[in-house]
């Protein structure tokens, strides 16, 4: 996101998503859009619709975790709250790193029924990681546009 001090007018996200059957990293643009709030508490606050939500839950990552090549469990958002995820593609050599707080929202599309293979997520600091992941509840990604295709 954004360090602006107004929010660009939609979401862009890191998205591990999958093409002919590879993993790929991307960066999407979420298509709705931010709206800024007129209720008590938090007017003039913005915020972007993430959609409904499945059964989520919280992780704490151990320092230096590799979690080997797998797939995407469901197609999710994962939120890294604090640490740092390095993401790989082996098929395609492409990478992201992700760090923890208020870039750490990423998703995840690449589940075993679109990609072969999937990608490999390692942990390199030394410091717990902890996450937040968030399953779509109707296991579809939300409508948006491709920017980039092989984030880095």
């Amino acid at each position: 996101m954004s360090t602006d001090k107004h929010p660009p007018a939609n979401l862009t996200v890191t998205a591990i998503s999958a093409k002919n059957g590879v993993s790929t990293i991307e960066r999407w643009q979420l298509e709705s859009p931010f709206s800024t709030s007129s209720e008590a508490g938090v007017s003039g606050v913005s915020f972007a619709q993430l959609g409904k939500a499945g059964n989520a839950s919280y992780a704490v990552i151990p320092p230096h975790f590799n979690g080997g090549l797998h797939n995407a469990p469901a197609m999710q958002y994962v939120v890294f709250l604090s640490g740092e995820a390095v993401i790989s593609v082996p098929e395609t050599g492409q990478s992201a790193t992700i760090k923890g707080g208020k870039d750490g929202l990423i998703i995840v599309a690449d589940t075993k029924d679109v990609s072969r293979l999937g990608h490999v997520t390692t942990y390199p600091t030394g410091e717990e990681t902890t996450a937040l992941q968030i399953p779509f509840a109707d296991g579809k990604v939300p409508e948006h546009v491709v920017l980039e295709d092989g984030a880095s």
